[in-house]
């Protein structure tokens, strides 16, 4: 393994060739890649013993590697970074496929719960593979938020946003609590909520609490708290902010143990993984499509998967959730980078355009 990380720059027009078909063919079959096989379809005049010796050099710099006893060579994840970085040319999106996509999205009456669903069924389609699709986070601010005591132990929380959405999540009332004690959770909440989207509010109640325990009734900070909950991770009583489509098209016949234990690993991170802070820091340090390949996903890297994602924005041009797919590492990268990127564009363009959420959801 070399020390610095190798470029294009280090590989001459032979190496360069030969890694470029290598990597070319192993992603078409997922299989590893002989000399002999390099020798017949390379148009270079050389040997197999010739190939042979440049594919070791490759995997003396870190690019390719040996699987098991095979005599083929694979791609490490350093060399497919630098063969999706430097190699690789991106197709367009076919006209074909444009239609499918613009056929499946842009529907004047959809809402955003079905539009976002319907794009990632049409990613899992069109990739092969499993697709990721993140709903928009809220960014109306909080107009008014109450408690209502229903009985029998329970109680409804309203939520007033600006826009005129409304959400309710009904929840067990802490025991003993007073219709005052209510009203004090109520006010000490509408002091700091309003104004504010539900996300800025939520980063900074925690402190509030702890700073102004003093301030409130025993049960009127434990309602207080209860009521920050209900929507602290947005699972409760509305969609999933990550949905995954397309899984079973993960699972393909003849793996064997180490790639169907990936692929359960991988479907225990989907199932369980929902850091959408970092799915949206992903996809902000950089614009467009985003690549990462193996151990460079921050939320799959145990699967050793590959994810093609792109961030897409409201009309204000604010990144306000991701779209994208999931799969092996042999993703043919070169189709579906621009498959995701023309439907992200497509999705923040129907966003723009007036497409919304349900005005109303209940817990």
């Amino acid at each position: 393994m070399a020390e610095q990380t190798p470029s294009l720059a280090d590989l001459n027009d032979r190496s360069r060739t030969i890694f470029a078909r290598l990597v070319e063919t192993y992603l078409e079959s997922g299989a590893p890649v002989g000399s002999r096989t390099l020798s017949k379809t390379l148009d270079l005049g050389l040997s197999a013993a010739s190939v042979r010796n440049v594919m070791q050099d490759l995997e003396m710099l870190g690019l390719l590697g040996s699987p098991h006893t095979s005599a083929g060579r694979v791609p490490t994840q350093l060399g497919l970074r630098l063969f999706v970085d430097g190699v690789l040319e991106f197709g367009d999106v076919s006209p074909e496929e444009r239609s499918q996509i613009e056929a499946s999205i842009a529907q004047k009456d959809a809402d955003m719960t079905t539009m976002l669903d319907q794009a990632g069924s049409l990613l899992s389609g069109l990739s092969h593979c499993a697709s990721l699709v993140m709903a928009p986070t809220r960014e109306s601010a909080v107009r008014h938020l109450e408690f209502i005591q229903l009985g029998d132990g329970q109680g409804l929380a309203v939520l007033v946003f600006d826009d005129g959405t409304v959400e309710n999540r009904i929840f067990d009332v802490p025991p003993g609590i007073t219709p005052s004690a209510m009203r004090e959770a109520a006010n000490f909440l509408n002091a700091h909520l309003r104004g504010s989207t539900l996300g800025e509010a939520l980063r900074r109640m925690g402190e509030q609490i702890a700073l102004r325990r003093a301030e409130l009734d025993g049960l009127a900070a434990s309602l207080v708290e209860r009521g920050i909950a209900l929507w602290d991770d947005g699972s409760r009583g509305t969609p999933e902010r990550l949905v995954v489509r397309g899984r079973a098209n993960l699972l393909e016949e003849g793996q064997d143990a180490e790639d169907l234990e990936r692929i359960r690993q991988l479907f225990d991170d989907l199932e369980h993984k929902r850091d959408l802070a970092q799915l949206i820091e992903m996809v902000q340090e950089g614009e467009g499509v985003r690549v990462f390949i193996g151990s460079e996903n921050k939320l799959f890297s145990l699967s050793g998967s590959a994810v093609v994602i792109s961030p897409y924005t409201d009309s204000n041009r604010r990144v306000i959730g991701a779209i994208g797919v999931i799969g092996p590492t042999r993703l043919n990268y070169g189709r579906i980078v621009p498959i995701v990127d023309y439907t992200a564009r497509l999705v923040g363009r129907m966003v723009a355009d007036g497409v919304g959420p349900t005005k109303t959801r209940k817990g």
